[in-house]
């Protein structure tokens, strides 16, 4: 399936979060906090308010966006507004 973000909006693939720790101790999936970092896969087509490229690392508020899944992999539907920062 291919998802086409409309506007100004941004489709990201989410990082998986970290399950390891430093020092070597497991995190549980229960304990572990959502990411907000992600890869930039697919942009709008407002070329004018879309400041970010394909394959950039991108940070994002927490709460922003819409989860889909797609191929078993997660993906975040967030506005560009809701892009905080680029990661390099």
């Amino acid at each position: 399936m291919t998802v086409k973000p409309l506007g100004d909006r941004v489709l990201i693939k989410i990082e998986e979060a970290e399950t390891k720790t430093a020092s070597g101790l497991y995190i549980p999936d229960t304990a572990q906090e959502k990411t907000q970092t992600g890869i930039v896969t697919a942009l709008g087509d407002d070329k004018d308010v879309i400041t970010v490229k394909e394959g950039q690392k991108v940070m994002y508020d927490k709460y922003a966006g819409t989860s889909i899944k797609i191929d078993n992999a997660e993906y975040l539907l967030v506005k560009m507004q809701d892009i905080i920062a680029i990661v390099e």
